[in-house]
């Protein structure tokens, strides 16, 4: 449907269609390869429901959740760092920008170490015994509540784009230097799976991660129809955005704090995975041109495809020592980011 809306507009009818491979494409790519060598055959029997238990552990219980929690959160981001910049006329914003991914890491950061002090039963850590089911629900919270500390800040006095985007670095940089602080303080023996999740990783992810971001995604995709015109005059100075009949105050914390879920959940399963948020809204209007109606599914798809593909090369280099994704994406989306500021007048 929307391929066709784009028709006379300077993009093809199959451009929807593309999109779909793309994801499926990517999907493939990271199913068929990785570390342990599978035959297609064996891959596809496991697909059919057959094969054997080895392949089947490989593909089941490693490969396709980890897909599957990438693809999520490569969505999440995607779309909360295109609410983001929307809302904020700013176009470098992304989760870290509103202090979302410092939130989180500050939270995470705590958990864990008191977790471990919590835990220790002699020298050396318990890793074992810290609850890590509670790491995402963790990073949410901690992404959410700081979402609500620069909204709050901000409200103070008139809310507008300049003030929050100024509240979110501020907030930010002093939550980021407390998890510094707390990291650099409690010795490097005890953090190594904080480190892990620092660095934006999908190592070891589960069905229960994908199925922890699930309903997330569901309920943030379906509200976006909702706010559609509001996101359309947000991108407008206050009072322009008034004359049209348009409460901003309330449709601006309604955007804010569907994007501030949606990082946050994202973070608090991957870790603060760099430049998906920031990059895919830039790289989906460049692609769409002008057409306006295909922003947001180019930066759905993107931000899948992205994640996917950023995953898969992290494996595939490291091999048993597995590049975690946020170094993929940081090292792509430098170079990618520079290219698209120059294509852009």
């Amino acid at each position: 449907m929307l391929a066709l809306h784009a028709v006379g507009r300077g993009r093809p009818v199959w451009f929807a269609p593309v999109c779909l491979l793309l994801v499926l494409g990517s999907l493939a790519l990271a199913t068929f390869l990785g570390v342990v060598d599978l035959p297609a055959s064996d891959i596809a029997a496991v697909l059919a429901g057959k094969g054997s238990a080895e392949a089947r552990s490989i593909i089941m219980d490693i490969r396709l959740p980890r897909i599957a929690t990438g693809i999520l959160a490569g969505i999440h981001f995607a779309v909360a760092g295109l609410l983001l910049q929307t809302i904020t006329r700013n176009p470098l914003a992304d989760p870290s920008i509103m202090g979302i991914s410092q939130g989180a890491t500050l939270a995470v950061t705590v958990f864990l170490l008191f977790s471990v002090y919590a835990h220790e039963t002699g020298p050396n850590s318990q890793l074992e015994a810290i609850p890590l089911a509670w790491l995402p629900a963790v990073g949410m919270l901690g992404g959410v509540a700081a979402g609500g500390i620069v909204y709050a800040l901000a409200l103070r006095r008139e809310l507008g784009a300049l003030r929050i985007t100024l509240c979110g670095i501020a907030v930010g940089a002093v939550m980021q230097a407390l998890a510094i602080g707390l990291i650099a303080g409690w010795g490097s023996a005890r953090i190594e799976v904080l480190l892990e999740w620092l660095s934006g990783s999908l190592y070891a992810r589960s069905w229960d991660h994908a199925l922890f971001l699930l309903p997330v995604t569901v309920v943030g995709l379906g509200c976006l129809p909702l706010i559609r015109r509001p996101l359309q005059l947000l991108r407008f100075d206050p009072s322009v955005a008034r004359s049209f009949g348009l409460s901003y105050r309330l449709q601006f914390s309604l955007a804010l704090l569907l994007s501030c879920c949606l990082a946050a959940s994202a973070v608090g399963v991957a870790g603060p995975i760099v430049f998906v948020g920031l990059i895919v809204p830039h790289l989906a209007r460049f692609l769409s041109g002008k057409v306006t109606e295909l922003y947001l599914p180019l930066t759905i798809t993107l931000g899948a495809v992205i994640v996917t593909l950023g995953d898969l090369a992290g494996r595939l280099i490291g091999q048993t020592e597995d590049i975690p994704i946020g170094v993929i994406t940081a090292i792509v989306g430098v170079p990618v980011l520079i290219i698209l500021l120059r294509r852009t007048p």
